[in-house]
C-alpha cells in the first residue's frame, strides 16, 4: 500500500481532543512525563520476517489471505506498522527463508520506508532442499561431524547476509536434544555444541554480537541441549565477550520467574536481548501482554532499575533504555488473528510496560527494601502497574509522525481486505 494512503494526519485530527484532554489529566499527575515521552520516542522493536503469516500448530494452519510472498513484500508491511506506530523500524530476517538475492536492492527498499536490519537468525532446526545431511539428531551437537561442519557453514552464510543488510547480530537458536533417555551423552552433546559454536564466533565480525536462546523443550522432549538460561550464560561466558543470552519469554518452564532471569544476566552483562510474547503453558507464542502483562512491566521494571547498564557503560540517563541497548524482538504465532493488528497490538503492549515501568519511584522502592517494607515496595511496583499510560504512549507516537490509534486506522483503512486484493489467498510456508 501506498504510504500516502494512510491518512494519519487525518485520523489524528479526529481523535486531538481526546488525547489532548487524557494526556493533560496524565501530565497534572506525574512528574516527567517529558521525559517519559522521550524515551518511549526513542524505543524500536524490531518485526521479524516470519511473524508476517499466519502462523499455525502442528495439527494446522488457517490463511488469513493477503500474506506476504516475498521477501519485498515483508519489508513493506513492516514498513506499514512502523508509519503506524513509529516504533517498529527494524525487521530481523530468517535465514534461508528470507535469502536476498540483491541485498543492495533489498537494503535500499527498506531504507525507503525507514528500516534497518535487526539480528540475523539461522535455521538448522529443520531440513532444506538439496541439503546433504539430516538434523534429525542434532545440528550443532551431532555426533556426526560433518553434519556439525553443515550447520556451522550454513550459520557462517547468514552472517555473510547480514554483513551485506547492515545487521550487527546473529541469533542461534537450537533444537537439538533428545526425546529419550540414553540417546545422548549430555556432556558430548554440550561440548559439541560449544565447539561448533566457537567457530561460529570465529567467524564474526569484531562489532557483532551472538545471541544465544534457549528453550525448555520442544521439539526434543527429553533434553534440549541449551534448554535453561543457565546453560546459554554458560555457552556465553566460554565464547567471549561478543556472547550474550537471548531471553524468549516464552520458552520458560510455566511460572518462571523470567525478571529475576533479566535481573541476574544484567548484573553479569550478559543480557542480549528479548524476543516478546506470552504464554499460558509453555512455548505458545501468544500476543505480548495478553496473558500476564505484570510479568511484562516487572520484566522492564528491572531493564529500567538504576543497575541496568551492562558493566563498563554509564547509566542510560532517567533509566531509558535508549535506541539500541539491547536487541527487542517480537517473536509470536497469530494462529486465529490478522498478523499485523496482532503485531500492533503486541507494540502496544510492550510500551506500554516500558512506560509504566519508568514511573517507578526507585528511590522509595529501595528504601522500602533496606526497610523491609514489603507492603510498601508491593504498592509503588502496582501503583505504576495500575496507572493508565496510553496517553503518553500515544503522544510518543504523534511526536514521531505516527498515528494516535493505529489499530483503529489500520482497521478503517481496510488494510487487510486491500492485501488480499493485491496478493490474494495464496499462502507461502512460514516455518511456524
Amino acid at each position: 500500500m501506498n504510504l500516502e494512503s494512510y491518512k494519519i494526519a487525518q485520523h489524528n485530527d479526529a481523535l486531538l481532543k481526546k488525547h489532548e484532554a487524557k494526556l493533560n489529566f496524565l501530565q497534572s499527575e506525574i512528574a516527567d512525563t517529558e521525559r517519559i515521552i522521550q524515551s518511549l520516542t526513542e524505543f524500536q522493536i524490531a518485526i521479524p520476517s516470519w511473524a508476517l503469516g499466519t502462523g499455525g500448530t502442528r495439527f494446522g494452519r488457517f490463511s488469513g489471505g493477503g500474506e506476504p510472498r516475498t521477501l519485498e513484500e515483508k519489508i513493506e508491511d513492516v514498513g506499514l506498522l512502523h508509519a503506524l506506530n513509529r516504533a517498529s523500524g527494524a525487521i530481523s530476517l530468517h535465514i534461508p527463508w528470507d535469502i536476498p538475492q540483491d541485498a543492495r536492492a533489498i537494503k535500499a527498499l527498506a531504507a525507503q520506508h525507514g528500516l534497518k536490519f535487526d539480528a540475523v537468525n539461522s535455521n538448522t532446526f529443520q531440513d532444506q532442499k538439496d541439503q546433504q545431511h539430516s538434523y534429525k539428531f542434532g545440528s550443532l551437537q551431532n555426533v556426526n561431524k560433518a553434519i556439525r561442519k553443515q550447520a556451522i557453514e550454513h550459520n557462517i552464510e547468514v552472517v555473510r547476509h547480514g554483513i551485506e543488510l547492515g545487521s550487527e547480530s546473529l541469533t542461534v537458536w537450537l533444537s537439538d536434544g533428545s526425546c529419550f533417555p540414553g540417546q545422548l551423552n549430555f556432556r558430548t552433546a554440550f561440548q559439541n555444541t560449544l565447539e561448533s559454536l566457537q567457530e561460529i564466533y570465529a567467524a564474526l565480525p569484531d562489532d557483532w554480537k551472538m545471541f544465544v536462546e534457549y528453550k525448555a523443550f520442544e521439539p526434543n522432549f527429553y533434553s534440549m541441549t541449551v534448554g535453561d538460561w543457565g546453560q546459554s550464560l554458560l555457552y556465553a561466558q566460554k565464547l567471549g565477550d561478543k556472547a550474550y543470552t537471548l531471553v524468549d519469554l516464552g520458552h520458560h518452564l510455566p511460572n518462571a520467574n523470567i525478571e529475576q532471569i533479566v535481573a541476574l544476566l544484567l548484573m553479569e552483562g550478559k543480557l542480549g536481548g528479548f524476543h516478546f510474547n506470552d504464554s499460558k503453558y509453555g512455548d505458545d507464542d501468544l500476543t505480548c501482554g495478553s496473558i500476564n502483562p505484570y510479568q511484562l512491566f516487572l520484566i522492564f521494571n528491572e531493564l529500567v532499575a538504576p543497575q541496568a547498564p551492562r558493566k563498563g557503560e554509564p547509566e542510560a540517563p532517567f533509566g531509558g533504555l535508549g535506541a539500541s541497548a539491547f536487541g527487542w524482538m517480537i517473536d509470536a504465532s497469530h494462529n486465529v488473528k490478522d498478523p499485523l493488528e496482532d503485531l500492533i497490538q503486541s507494540v502496544e503492549a510492550i510500551m506500554n510496560s516500558y512506560a509504566q515501568a519508568l514511573l517507578v519511584d526507585t528511590h522509595a522502592l529501595e528504601t522500602a527494601r533496606q526497610n523491609n517494607d514489603v507492603v510498601t515496595a508491593q504498592e509503588i511496583l502496582q501503583g505504576a502497574f495500575r496507572t493508565d499510560v496510553r496517553a503518553l504512549v500515544a503522544e510518543a507516537r504523534l511526536r514521531a509522525g505516527g498515528a494516535l490509534h493505529p489499530l483503529a486506522l489500520f482497521r478503517s483503512l481496510r488494510v487487510r481486505e486491500n492485501l488480499i486484493a493485491e496478493r490474494g489467498t495464496a499462502t507461502v510456508a512460514t516455518g511456524l
